[in-house]
């Protein structure tokens, strides 16, 4: 790691790139000078829930005054938000109204017909994101073949409208059955019916997803329109005050597929932000593999509020076509990432019947943990771990924010006295409460990360754990003792990890057309039309979105199925497209992962995809920070009395900035920087490599 990490800012000033991420307790940045040496500076700025624009815009002011810039030396700024996420997981988005087909007015309400639980039969269903009087029907109707069935008139579009103003809207969705089959006659439909309603924002769903599946197309449109207003007024306030600071350089804003996309993009078609956040950590994690010679790792970002992981094979992230964010489902490309846990936030409490509970509720930033003195009354995991020794009151945040560890204690053992932890001893209720919250999060997490990879058929021995987040390296050997993993990569700057993703994001955006078609020589020809057309879009979509410092990289895949099989397989496509190569490409994937082929079966042919990304900047292939080389590992700077286990022990104390690559420590330590605090249990030993990762390892 640099010794001074302003130390090479200045010199390619005008180059520099500035990626955040907005979380819920804190804003994290990286300042990067791509070059041969990859200069990066971190920073923390508390986040500010009521203006979440505001925490930005002071935390980029503080580190271009670290690095010695001045806001016109940015060449761009990449941000990480969950604002859309939370907007939906709250219900705070806007109100909105959908247009759809006569007959298919309950649509959000059946859904797909599936009970929420099939052991809790008082299990109640997500509430529809738009409520049946704010469902407009309309005569437009396409058939399975693409062909109108059904095109309204001028007057029936005038009652359609004013039904619409009478919803008292916001804005609107617009879905045609069968809409994926032809976009242009939704397009139209929205645009004539636009102009009857000015005023009010209306969105095609074939315009945002083409893909079959009326109920998912009608979803993912209704949740762009509901958070788009909220994200609009966002983006705005942050250009507003980045205007106000002098910055000139372009925004980005990094997306859930780990690419990045131009404000107006992210504007237009917010939805495909909601992940963002997640997403560039694990882009920063993979890349992080690449250079360190991983093939298999685990993701570990344990934030404020909540922990997700994600799995990379091979050097490349997993991909998902279908997720759900706040109980509902999303059919774009994501980075598969899954909520696991508990954050650093995350209340402890016992319930009303005795037992102990960590999460879901978060005490956020405001007032956040205890410890921060800022009204908190309810004990979190990080009042945890401070009562416990494994972080210091006076290094927290680099010495930036002195936590109260008497207030935590109370809490804490307020907790201890309602679980009956009785006891004659000073402050043993407290540490019983702490103790036990930690392997109450520890278990939780445990079965998760297990259900997931068991889920994939994958050993957790076989993988490196990379933690980020604030409490991601502090957290990650304890879970990964739990679940049989046996090293852990600890990056230099881990708790603003998913900012440096952002960085080094590539701008990055997927199509897809559904076609629904068994394969034959037609279907191929067909194939070939839709994926000219989604290049076209595709390019052109690039050429908006600014500069980019490498050739488009184009991907092209299919879902595809044996015919009459309920659900479809992402096939990559040949280089060429013929009958015999697609056959064969299905049947060798479904070998692959079924262990057999059925060579006389037909085969069918559902959505084709294409990704179109390019490199942003070249920080995207520079080496890692790398640390200088060192003699013996220096002596501790201390020893402090940790609580692991149930049980006391004394840990040596480092300063991660003292250690060069080849230094190697063992356990019980507890290693201090800035940002984050890694804890290295007993029966665990560091090593510091060559990019200055710290790698951990299981005696």
């Amino acid at each position: 790691m640099p010794d001074d990490p302003t130390a090479d800012l200045t010199a390619a000033a005008p180059r520099a790139r500035v990626g955040i991420d907005v979380g819920g307790t804190f804003t994290d940045f990286v300042l990067a000078v791509p070059g041969d040496r990859g200069a990066l500076l971190h920073h923390k700025e508390p986040s500010t829930p009521g203006d979440p624009a505001r925490a930005v815009a002071d935390g980029l002011a503080a580190v271009l005054d670290r690095a010695g810039l001045h806001p016109g030396d940015l060449a761009a700024v990449t941000h990480g938000t969950t604002i859309g996420l939370n907007a939906i997981i709250q219900r705070r988005g806007a109100r909105i109204a959908l247009v759809v087909t006569e007959g298919y007015r309950d649509i959000l309400e059946i859904g797909r017909s599936r009970m929420p639980s099939s052991f809790d039969l008082h299990a109640a269903k997500e509430e529809p994101l738009v409520p049946r009087d704010r469902i407009v029907e309309i005569p437009a109707r396409l058939g399975p073949d693409g062909r109108p069935v059904r095109v309204p008139d001028d007057r029936e579009l005038a009652r359609v409208a004013e039904e619409l103003r009478a919803t008292g809207a916001e804005a609107a969705a617009v879905l045609v059955l069968h809409g994926h089959t032809d976009p242009a006659f939704e397009a139209e439909i929205t645009r004539r019916l636009a102009a009857l309603v000015p005023g009010l924002p209306l969105t095609s769903s074939a315009a945002i997803w083409p893909e079959v599946r009326e109920f998912e197309r009608a979803l993912v449109t209704c949740l762009n329109v509901y958070i788009q207003p909220l994200m609009h007024r966002y983006f705005d306030r942050l250009e507003s005050l980045l205007d106000g600071l002098g910055v000139t350089a372009p925004v980005y804003i990094a997306a859930s597929n780990g690419g990045s996309l131009s404000l107006r993009s992210a504007t237009e078609r917010p939805i495909e932000t909601v992940l963002s956040g997640p997403a560039a950590g694990v882009t920063a994690a993979t890349r992080l593999g690449r250079a360190a010679g991983i093939g298999r790792l685990v993701t570990f970002d344990m934030g404020g509020t909540s922990s997700d992981i994600a799995v990379a094979v091979d050097g490349e992230p997993e991909f998902a076509t279908h997720t759900t964010i706040g109980g509902l489902p999303l059919i774009l490309p994501v980075v598969a990432v899954n909520a696991i846990g508990a954050g650093g936030g995350s209340v402890v409490r016992a319930d009303a019947y005795g037992a102990l509970k960590v999460g879901p509720q978060s005490a956020g930033a405001d007032p956040g943990p205890v410890a921060y003195g800022r009204g908190g009354t309810r004990p979190t995991v990080t009042d945890c771990y401070l009562h416990t020794g494994v972080i210091d009151p006076a290094t927290f945040l680099g010495g930036r924010m002195i936590l109260d560890a008497p207030a935590a204690a109370r809490a804490l053992g307020l907790v201890g006295d309602e679980l009956g932890f009785t006891t004659a001893e000073p402050g043993a209720a407290a540490d019983r409460a702490a103790d036990g919250a930690l392997r109450v999060a520890t278990a939780g997490m445990a079965v998760e990360l297990q259900k997931t990879l068991a889920g994939r058929g994958l050993d957790p021995a076989e993988f490196t754990l990379v933690p980020f987040g604030g409490a991601g390296p502090t957290h990650a050997a304890v879970l990964a003792e739990e679940v049989g993993i046996r090293e852990i990569v600890v990056p230099p700057a881990a708790a603003t990890f998913c900012a440096l993703g952002a960085v080094g994001a590539d701008l990055r955006r997927d199509f897809a057309r559904s076609l629904r078609r068994d394969l034959d020589d037609t279907t191929v020809a067909a194939l070939r039309d839709i994926l000219a057309g989604l290049e076209g879009r595709a390019r052109a979509w690039l050429a908006e979105q600014g500069p980019a410092s490498a050739p488009p990289v184009l991907t092209l895949a299919a879902d595809m199925s044996y015919t009459g099989q309920a659900y479809e397989l992402r096939v990559p496509l040949p280089d060429r497209l013929t009958l015999a190569a697609l056959t064969e490409a299905f049947h060798r994937e479904h070998e692959r992962l079924y262990g057999f082929r059925d060579a006389a079966a037909a085969v069918r042919l559902g959505t084709a995809r294409l990704a179109i990304s390019a490199a942003g900047s070249d920080l995207a292939t520079a080496p890692a920070e790398a640390a200088p080389a060192g003699g013996p590992p220096p002596a501790p700077d201390g020893h402090r009395t940790v609580l692991l286990a149930g049980e006391r022990v004394t840990a040596d104390v480092h300063r991660r900035d003292a250690l060069r690559t080849g230094h190697t420590l063992t356990g019980p330590a507890v290693i201090e920087q800035d940002d984050t605090t890694v804890l290295v249990p007993p029966r665990w030993s560091a090593t510091v490599d060559p990019l200055g990762n710290l790698r951990l390892r299981h005696s």
